[in-house]
């Protein structure tokens, strides 16, 4: 059927969470209200990116994109846009008064500079819809590969591409699939690491939620090049729409022969399974994630030897990410040339991060490798709100690093990250302002990687506690000369003898940190101060004699008697008995009391 308009609705989790379910009911009600459901379609889409403005709803063919929709809008929308034919300009994501509404999501200026190959699907078409995904070409690669190329032309084509895996190390990924490929056993495997852990991070999420057929497709055509017949995708549990999504495409691509047996009709069989991690970080890690499959607690394996020779189930095992896979269809639809055309001479094509943290646009965007953290953070992410300074950007989650203001117009590359001090990681970036303690941060990753640690060995289980224990008493005031030292030996030794990569990882935070902002580290300890003022423990309230009237009600409202004074006479707080409530500085009505760094 051909409609005239078409209602694109974001279904990903961020909308969803925002009533965009609702909303859809409320499109597909009024529009079979207004006799119009022959005209117009309402379509559940993946993450359009932009969060921030979510939910977004998207009427074609004018290409007018309306952002915050409530589901009250819908009933304007529909009456004055679908019915009348009058865009509803409050509504207009970017410029309200704009004349030209027609233009397209991409011109908005979040999406300028950003290039979608892993996200060319997710906001555009219905993910629960097989056909959708073959309309854009999909399963037309998995054809290509099947019918017109042989195993190795496969492994070639994507070292030509210069592909590296996107979670986190980026080793090539034509290397690794030509390491499985030239092992010899009587079963192989193809896995897929749906196990976002990192803190912020929802890059994965979000394809398998918005286009989960790429993954199927492109572990069909590893499976073909590696000589596996069955794959397993490895998901966290706590992401229940990318679950059922996953579920819904396999059994769609099942029944349209794209998976199973003789596969377009050659002789190549594959299948694919669903097994859900319970939520711990160390199952990101490639041999924890296989034992856990496995039906084993998650603990990673000593390498060599490594997965592509003895992986699941001691058998040769390919593993690569949702984002990697993503963008493997592209290549053999558009050529190797085409994607290491994109990007920089040792990091091809693109790289999707989650903004978070303090930047106005908060989302999902893919920008080409070697664009710097400042266009991310200006062009795309419009900057940090109510005025602030930027100050750092923490790449790669818990097992990353911060990049300070310095350093903002450093293109980011698996090369350029890796010498100032962070990593790529699966695409994490939390942008932090100057309100921001950098110890506090250090603190607050490090506390996360102790939580996680699978406690299989010593330097991972013993030394990160030990390192925190070191920056919780710094950000209680009770820092010592040395403990920097300690801090940096501890940090070296872990990095250098932990069993896996994200124990190896762990110190990274506290190495970046002090390197990036050792004076921060110095005044805790030195000075008992907290130059952010976020540590509580170096705060003070204080009451200004001048300004205090003597009403008394402070020391009334304070619950542990620390404040004392004689009525219309300046009261005073006694630091050593204050246990820094903020009750006084809320209850005082003349601005008498403020708090000090």
């Amino acid at each position: 059927m051909i409609y005239r308009s078409h209602v694109l609705v974001c279904s990903g989790t961020g909308c969803t969470s925002s009533k965009s379910e609702e909303i859809i009911n409320q499109f597909e009600k009024l529009i079979s209200e207004n006799n119009i459901e022959s005209e117009v379609k309402t379509v559940r889409t993946g993450c359009f990116g932009l969060c921030e403005k979510g939910p977004i709803v998207v009427v074609y063919p004018e290409g007018a994109t309306y952002s915050r929709v409530a589901v009250e809008d819908v009933k304007e929308i529909v009456e004055e846009h679908l019915v009348k034919g009058r865009i509803v300009k409050r509504l207009l994501l970017g410029d309200k008064e704009a004349e030209d509404v027609s233009k397209s999501l991409e011109e908005v200026g979040f999406f300028k500079k950003q290039v979608r190959i892993a996200l060319r699907n997710c906001g555009v078409i219905n993910p629960e819809c097989i056909d959708e995904y073959i309309a854009r070409d999909g399963y037309r690669a998995l054809g290509k590969v099947l019918t017109e190329m042989s195993p190795e032309q496969v492994i070639d084509t994507l070292k030509q591409a210069g592909l590296r895996g996107r979670g986190g190390a980026g080793f090539p990924t034509g290397l690794k699939w030509q390491f499985a490929a030239k092992s010899s056993a009587d079963q192989k495997y193809v896995c897929c690491n749906a196990d976002e852990g990192d803190p912020g991070a929802f890059m994965d999420r979000s394809i398998l939620e918005g286009d989960p057929h790429t993954v199927i497709e492109a572990m069909a055509i590893a499976g073909y090049a590696i000589g596996s017949n069955q794959g397993y995708i490895y998901v966290r549990a706590e992401y229940p729409i990318a679950v059922r999504r996953l579920n819904r495409a396999i059994e769609q691509a099942r029944e349209y022969g794209l998976l199973g047996k003789n596969i377009f009709g050659t002789d190549f069989s594959f299948d694919l399974g669903l097994r859900l991690g319970a939520g711990a970080f160390v199952c990101g890690e490639e041999t924890a994630l296989m034992t856990s499959i496995e039906g084993k607690r998650g603990e990673p394996r000593p390498r060599p030897p490594y997965p592509a020779n003895k992986g699941l189930w001691g058998k040769p095992t390919i593993l690569n990410n949702v984002e990697t896979y993503a963008n493997v269809p592209p290549i053999f639809l558009n050529g190797p040339e085409w994607f290491s055309s994109i990007g920089t001479e040792k990091s091809k094509g693109t790289k999707v991060f989650a903004i978070g943290g303090n930047i106005k646009n908060t989302g999902l965007v893919e920008i080409p490798m070697g664009t710097t953290l400042r266009e991310i953070l200006y062009d795309i992410g419009d900057g940090i709100p109510n005025g602030k300074a930027f100050k750092a950007a923490q790449t790669g989650g818990p097992s990353g690093g911060c990049i300070p203001a310095s350093l903002m117009d450093t293109p980011i590359d698996f090369e350029n990250l890796t010498s100032i001090g962070a990593m790529m990681g699966s695409g994490g970036l939390i942008v932090m302002d100057e309100d921001n303690c950098m110890v506090d941060i250090a603190k607050f990753f490090l506390d996360f990687t102790c939580d996680e640690s699978c406690g299989k060995c010593s330097p991972c289980r013993i030394g990160t506690k030990r390192m925190y224990e070191i920056l919780d008493r710094i950000t209680k005031g009770q820092g010592e000369d040395g403990d920097i030292e300690k801090l940096e030996v501890l940090a070296n030794t872990i990095k250098e003898t932990a069993l896996c990569g994200l124990g190896q990882t762990a110190p990274n935070p506290i190495l970046s940190t002090l390197r990036y902002f050792r004076d921060e580290y110095e005044a805790h300890i030195n000075e008992k101060r907290c130059p952010a003022g976020v540590c509580k423990d170096l705060l003070r309230y204080v009451i200004d004699e001048e300004l205090c009237r003597g009403c008394s009600l402070c020391a009334k409202k304070c619950p542990v008697n620390a404040i004392s004074g004689e009525i219309k006479k300046p009261y005073h707080i006694d630091q050593d008995v204050c246990i820094k409530c903020g009750v006084c500085m809320e209850t005082c009505k003349f601005d008498a009391i403020s708090l000090k760094a």
